[in-house]
C-alpha cells in the first residue's frame, strides 16, 4: 500500500495566505521524513478553500526541497489551462526530478475562473475530452497539433520531450524538429552509458525517466470514469466517496475498459494505480481525533467553499459543513493508529485500491498538521504491511 498526504493549502479562518502555503511546504518535508509515498497538491482560484493557484508550480518548488518523495497534482484543472502549456510543465518536472512527478487532471467546476481565464463554460461542459487528448498527445509524442474546436494550431515539435527514445540519429532528430530530410546538423560525439561514442554524431539518450510522467484523472461522474477507462488512465476518486461508491465506479471503469477491447493483464496493471482521496487524523483516542476535525473543518468548509461563484449565475447547493465533516470522519482514517490502519486496510480489501492521498491538515493548525503527518508515518504505516 502507498499512502500519501493530500495538501490543499487550506486557509482556515484567521490565517494568512502565507501561513496556509507554509503549512504545505513544511508538511511536504515532514511527509518525506515520515516515509510517506507522495504528497498531492490541489489548486484553486479566488477562494480561501485552497490558496495554491497552480499545483504544478508548487510541485516544482517542493521537488527541489525533497529527494525521495513523489509529488502529484490533485488536480491541475484542464478547463482553465492550455493543455500544451500544462504538458510542457509536466514534462519539465518529470525530466528534472528523476521521474518523481505525477500529473493529476480534472475538469474543475462551473466557477468564475472560466470567465477570468477566458476559456468559457463550454470548456467545462464539453471540452474536457479534447483537452485531455491534446495533453496526452504532447506527453506521449514527438510532435503535436491542434485539430479540435477549442484548439487549432499547426504541428510543432514537443520540447521538452517526456517520452524519449533510447537514441536519436541526426535524421530522426531532424524529423522531430520538422526540418528538411538532409539538414546540415552536426552534433558533438557523445559518450553513452557504456562509454562508447555515438557513431553518426547523433544524440544518445540514456534516461531513467523513459515512459513520461504518470497521468491520473479525477473522476466524479460516469462520464469521467468512462473517459479515464477509454484513455487507459487510472482514476483519482474524491474524499466524498465511500467504499460502496468506489466499488460502483470501479465496476463502471472495468465495463468501459472491456468495451474498448483492452486486455485483462493491462487492466490489472492500471488498476494498481487508482488513487483514493481521504482524510487522516491520528490521536490516542478516537473522540479526540473526531473532535479535532469537527472543531476546525466546518468553519473552513463554510468560509472556503462558500466563496465559490458560478460563471453564469447558476444555482449551486452547498453541503452542510458540519454534516459533511462528520461524514468524512465516518468514511476515513480518523481515530487511533490501529483504527486508522484498519480503515485503510478495509478499503483496500473491499475495493482493491492501494494508493491513498489523505488530507492531513484538517486541524487547521501548523504544529498539529506536522504531528499528524509524523504519527501517520510512524504509527499507521507500519501496520499496513
Amino acid at each position: 500500500m502507498r499512502v500519501g498526504a493530500f495538501m490543499l493549502s487550506a486557509q482556515f479562518p484567521g490565517q494568512s495566505h502565507a501561513q496556509a502555503l507554509e503549512r504545505t511546504v513544511a508538511g511536504t518535508v515532514a511527509a518525506e521524513r515520515a516515509g510517506l509515498d507522495a504528497v498531492w497538491l490541489a489548486e484553486h482560484h479566488f477562494v480561501p478553500y485552497g490558496v495554491c493557484p497552480n499545483a504544478a508550480t508548487l510541485a516544482a518548488l517542493l521537488l527541489g526541497r525533497t529527494r525521495r518523495i513523489r509529488l502529484g497534482t490533485a488536480v491541475s484543472v484542464l478547463s482553465t489551462t492550455h493543455p500544451v502549456a500544462l504538458g510542457e510543465q509536466a514534462a519539465l518536472l518529470h525530466l528534472t526530478s528523476g521521474g518523481r512527478f505525477t500529473l493529476g487532471v480534472g475538469r474543475g467546476g462551473p466557477w468564475i475562473d472560466l470567465a477570468v481565464f477566458g476559456s468559457g463554460v463550454a470548456a467545462y461542459e464539453q471540452g474536457f475530452a479534447e483537452r485531455l487528448d491534446l495533453l496526452l498527445g504532447f506527453l506521449r509524442g514527438s510532435r503535436v497539433r491542434g485539430d479540435g474546436p477549442q484548439f487549432s494550431f499547426p504541428e510543432v515539435a514537443v520540447v521538452p520531450r517526456a517520452v524519449e527514445p533510447d537514441r536519436l540519429s541526426s535524421a530522426e532528430l531532424a524529423r522531430w524538429l520538422g526540418l528538411p530530410d538532409e539538414p546540415a546538423l552536426r552534433f558533438p560525439r557523445q559518450r553513452t552509458e557504456t562509454g562508447t561514442a555515438a557513431a553518426d554524431g547523433g544524440l544518445t539518450i540514456g534516461d531513467p525517466t523513459a515512459g513520461g510522467p504518470p497521468v491520473v484523472v479525477a473522476c466524479t461522474s460516469p462520464a469521467s470514469v468512462a473517459l479515464a477507462a477509454e484513455r487507459g488512465l487510472p482514476m483519482l476518486l474524491g474524499m466524498h466517496s465511500g467504499d460502496d461508491d468506489k466499488q460502483a465506479m470501479l465496476a463502471a471503469y472495468r465495463t468501459a475498459w472491456r468495451a474498448c477491447g483492452r486486455g485483462e493483464e493491462q487492466l490489472a496493471r492500471v488498476e494498481r494505480e487508482h488513487v483514493a482521496a481521504g482524510v487522516a487524523q491520528v490521536a490516542d483516542r478516537t473522540p479526540v481525533a473526531r473532535a479535532t476535525l469537527l472543531g476546525a473543518m466546518p468553519d473552513w468548509f463554510e468560509y472556503g467553499l462558500g466563496a465559490h461563484r458560478t460563471v453564469d449565475g447558476r444555482a449551486r447547493k452547498m453541503r452542510d459543513p458540519h454534516a459533511y465533516t462528520e461524514l468524512l470522519c465516518d468514511l476515513h482514517a480518523v481515530g487511533t493508529p490501529r483504527e486508522c490502519a484498519d480503515r485503510l486496510l478495509a478499503t483496500a480489501e473491499r475495493t482493491g485500491i492501494r494508493r491513498f492521498a489523505l488530507l492531513t491538515e484538517g486541524s487547521g493548525d501548523h504544529a498539529g498538521t506536522m504531528e499528524n503527518i509524523a504519527r501517520l508515518g510512524a504509527e499507521v504505516l507500519p501496520q499496513l504491511s
